[in-house]
């Protein structure tokens, strides 16, 4: 090996070392290897950047906001609803059901946002039906894995392996090449999950309060945030009086959190009458949003949550009159600025071990946190003292705002549910053009009338000139982390070519598997791809994979369609572990899921579909 190679291989297993143990983000780890590639010369600036003018990327960003507008526009939801409708109780039935109905929607959009979407739902059938929410959500997950291979737009490494093949001059894969194995695939995965798969499940008897709710309505009802509701009435005496609320110190001195703070109306005729005609004694007050600098007056109200203890205590010592909520008091906590929702802490939050005190909750995003659901734990858990652990989920309060800012931080969150949709309520009117925006887009991808970027850019243009989403959601839509990885990690591909390493891999595969034939060796690149996907991302995999199985394939003299179909499938096979996959990560705290649960239905899972591709992938592609 050169000095270039061994550069080259070093950039690489550095690379690989930070993916796996995740001591830099990935996209930090994506643009350290392009910067690497420079400064040792194996690359030009041009070659090194090169990633972020390549096709496969702009269509991958192209397709996060066509995906982000049939979220927004509730088209997702309402299109998984009436699938679901015909689910039944019968639990094989009802398996098939959501493994279909997960898999026909990521077959066109995010994996994870299906499972989002699906995921209230599915656990309210399984409620309905006294189904255990572990026997149901990881086949959810799954079968949102198994969809994403049926289709071109599926996921990221079918569009890269496509782009890979165009790149070399080759015929790319077109929308339904993926279609044949995908299904065959997806028939195996359906039909192992219901009947070995579920054995292998754990079961858990289903509780009436285990993340079945979706709307902010019934968060409330399920924290029983009314019974924990009082009004602080502040008296001409108290020592609260033109202080800020920071100053105040209800938070850290009593345990008092403050969800509104009303200013009375001077009293006039026109107070009165309202009052009069409303019957709504909240109409005396004008409502002031409580940030830390706002200014408490005398006979001010203040909407407090916490335990009657603390509000007596804090009362007693700071002078003020305590009064019961009013009904129209829970209007305060929801409406179309504010909200609540639920957030689930994932296995890799930097969060884990910390109290919310700890990591200043509050003042790095500017939300309030209501209560702890720890699984497994009925009582209330104190939001100064308890550490968080994995499988927490916090219900929050805050602008709708700062609520959707924490599903950019995919590694510390996983915000439940669909809140955006609370914002875009005027979005859902929005909901048929989404859905013509999305069927054009289709059948342009099917019959080929324009390239597949050039596709998925105007039909997200069209999104955001339809007002199915705004250019700010459109931005937001989009999964930055992914696309900064994606385009970082093509040129170390290109690299690993340049240099030889690439040839010389497709060398050992050749001298070592060679003999045996190209079923075998195209078995061998499924198995190594599912298992590195299941400790890299599954683009960063294929990106590094997919040009090993080209050269190895033309060293061969045959063609090299198989191998990469059946790359790019087996980087989808995220099944053995629950951070292999953000879908698999969504579900693990609802169903109470172990590592090994992952583990014993994955692995068999993973050789099942090995077996499926080794069979027919050399008829679907002959070599």
């Amino acid at each position: 090996m050169t000095l270039e190679m061994w550069v080259a291989l070093g950039i690489l297993v550095a690379a690989i070392i930070l993916f796996v143990t995740e001591w830099l983000r990935v996209d930090v780890v994506a643009i350290g290897v392009m910067v690497a590639l420079m400064l040792t010369g194996l690359l030009t600036a041009q070659e090194a950047i090169a990633g972020f003018s390549n096709p496969a990327v702009l269509t991958i960003a192209a397709l996060f906001i066509v995906g982000g507008g049939v979220m927004q526009t509730g088209l997702a939801a309402s299109i998984g609803e009436r699938i679901l409708k015909v689910a039944g109780t019968h639990p094989g039935r009802l398996t098939v059901v959501i493994m279909t109905a997960v898999a026909l929607l990521s077959a066109v959009m995010s994996d994870t946002g299906t499972v989002a979407v699906l995921l209230p739902a599915i656990i309210s059938l399984g409620v309905s039906a006294r189904i255990s929410p572990s026997k149901l959500l990881i086949p959810l997950s799954y079968g949102s894995l198994l969809g994403g291979a049926t289709t071109l737009i599926g996921t990221p490494p079918n569009i890269i392996v496509s782009d890979l093949l165009r790149e070399q001059g080759l015929q790319p894969f077109r929308f339904f090449d993926y279609t044949p194995i995908g299904l065959a695939l997806f028939a195996a995965g359906v039909l192992f999950m219901v009947t070995i798969g579920r054995r292998l499940l754990p079961e858990h008897k289903p509780k009436q309060d285990v993340q079945r709710v979706e709307t902010p309505e019934e968060l409330m009802s399920l924290y029983r945030l009314p019974d924990n509701l009082f009004r602080l009435r502040v008296r001409r005496s108290s020592d609260m009086v033109g202080k800020t609320l920071l100053e105040s110190r209800l938070r850290q001195d009593y345990g008092l959190t403050v969800l509104d703070i009303l200013h009375p109306i001077p009293d006039g005729g026109n107070a009165k009458e309202s009052r009069l005609k409303t019957g709504d004694a909240r109409s005396e007050y004008t409502s002031t949003s409580p940030s830390p600098q706002a200014i408490i007056q005398a006979g001010d109200i203040l909407l407090v949550q916490s335990i009657p203890n603390d509000v007596s205590h804090a009362a007693a010592a700071l002078n003020l009159g305590v009064q019961p909520a009013h009904s129209q008091d829970d209007t305060s906590l929801i409406s179309s600025e504010v909200g609540i929702a639920e957030v689930l802490l994932p296995p890799r939050s930097s969060l884990l071990g910390k109290s919310l005190v700890d990591v200043q909750f509050g003042s790095v995003y500017h939300l309030t946190v209501l209560g702890i659901n720890r699984p497994g734990v009925e009582e209330s858990l104190d939001l100064k003292e308890t550490n968080l652990r994995f499988g927490d989920t916090l219900l929050v309060q805050g602008p709708w705002k700062n609520i959707l800012a924490l599903k950019e931080k995919r590694r510390d969150f996983v915000v439940m549910g669909q809140p955006e949709q609370v914002l875009g309520v005027p979005a859902r009117a929005k909901a048929p053009l989404a859905m013509l925006v999305l069927l054009g887009m289709l059948l342009v991808m099917i019959t080929n009338l324009m390239p597949l970027a050039t596709a998925s850019m105007l039909a997200a243009l069209v999104m955001i000139l339809t007002g199915c989403l705004s250019i700010d959601d459109a931005y937001d839509a989009v999964d930055w982390k992914s696309i900064v990885l994606i385009a970082g990690m093509l040129p170390m591909a290109t690299a690993l070519e340049k240099v030889g390493l690439v040839d010389l891999a497709a060398q050992g595969f050749t001298q070592g598997l060679g003999n045996f034939g190209p079923i075998l060796i195209l078995g061998g690149f499924f198995l190594l791809t599912s298992i590195f996907t299941q400790v890299l991302s599954n683009t960063a995999t294929t990106v590094l994979i997919a040009p090993i199985a080209l050269a190895t394939a033309i060293q061969l003299g045959i063609q090299p369609y198989a191998f990469l179909m059946g790359v790019a499938i087996a980087a989808s096979m995220a099944f053995a572990s629950p951070v292999a996959s953000p879908a698999n990560t969504l579900v693990m705290a609802a169903g109470h899921y172990r590592f090994s649960d992952y583990l014993k239905v994955g692995l068999p899972l993973i050789f099942i579909t090995l077996l499926v591709a080794m069979l027919l992938l050399p008829l679907i592609f002959p070599f």
